[in-house]
């Protein structure tokens, strides 16, 4: 989770972007979770 809030806070990634790295059904392979997802953007998923 990291390197994908400092992916975010160095605006090298949107949140649409990001919304593409979080664990769903259809992507099981996700790198965060939607919990963290919203830790990083403020945003709900």
């Amino acid at each position: 989770m990291a390197f994908w809030n400092l992916a975010y806070k160095s605006k090298w990634v949107t949140a649409d972007q990001l919304r593409l790295v979080v664990k769903t059904d259809t992507n099981p392979f996700g790198e965060i979770t939607q919990d963290e997802f919203q830790t990083i953007t403020g945003e709900e998923f």
